[in-house]
């Protein structure tokens, strides 16, 4: 693989390896498919608390491979369940596919969902930065919410990530919330979740993220993906020759093995 990593063939997650040898060699790698059988009982978990600061979340941009929310971390807090310490919210962004089939990242029992959204939280107890926390083997938390395409579903906390988006289409653009946005508003309503010793799904991949993965996912309107949909993954001084493959879509990690990692449940 020459260049930069993507989703296309030529520099996609099958060539990943050429340039991080971690996504083949690892031992804690990302995604896996949630095999909800062998998931363990884990009733001794305390519960999963979270507070975030709606006026925190600053900026969204398009980093080339999806669009991205800047969050101040100041205020924010996620801890319980598996977590040992106390996690920041970092920053959030999604995952997704050019139809309803597929886009998420995680499967559930092999389920493909149309798209997934992932919280990063970094143990702000144990490690200075979120930069420096992203490569250690207790660095951070990620929340994983599933996305369920419907015709006419509307949900009104992703519209207003939807409708900064035609504002920044091209790779490197960025905006500003006019309104809060309530990240605990991105949540399902039901907070069963599965959680496993795993990975980032981009490059670098460092094995370093605690997995809380939510089983039911949120509902959200077709319409609202299309805009994710019409992103782009190259600047604006190359909108003059765009292609095809230059649609910010099927940006997903596929499932790898999950080996004899504990897979458990709350």
């Amino acid at each position: 693989m020459s260049g930069p990593w993507g989703y296309h063939s030529a520099n996609g997650p099958e060539k990943w390896h050429e340039q991080f040898p971690i996504a083949k060699d690892g031992c804690r790698q990302s995604p896996i498919d949630i095999e909800t059988d062998t998931a363990e009982d884990s009733g001794d978990f305390p519960s999963l608390t979270y507070r975030y600061k709606p006026e925190n979340t600053k900026a969204i941009q398009n980093t080339g491979a999806s669009w991205m929310v800047s969050v101040d971390s100041e205020g924010s807090s996620l801890k319980g369940g598996p977590l040992e310490q106390e996690h920041a919210l970092w920053q959030f962004h999604a995952h997704w596919g050019d139809d309803g089939t597929k886009g998420s990242e995680h499967t559930l029992d092999g389920r493909r969902f149309a798209s997934e959204l992932h919280l990063v939280h970094w143990n702000k107890e144990k490690y200075g930065t979120p930069e420096e926390a992203a490569a250690q083997p207790d660095g951070l938390a990620v929340l994983g919410i599933f996305l369920k395409e419907t015709e006419d579903v509307n949900h009104p906390e992703l519209d207003k990530i939807c409708d900064l988006l035609p504002q920044i289409q091209y790779k490197g653009e960025k905006a500003k919330f006019p309104v809060p946005l309530n990240p605990a508003k991105l949540l399902p309503e039901s907070k069963v979740f599965f959680t496993y010793e795993g990975s980032l799904t981009t490059p670098p991949l460092y094995e370093s993220v605690t997995w809380i993965v939510f089983k039911e996912p949120i509902e959200v309107s077709k319409a609202q993906l299309n805009f994710m949909r019409e992103l782009l993954i190259v600047p604006e001084v190359e909108s003059n020759k765009l292609k095809a493959e230059d649609k910010m879509v099927n940006n997903f990690r596929p499932p790898v093995p999950k080996g004899n990692r504990k897979l458990r449940q709350k």
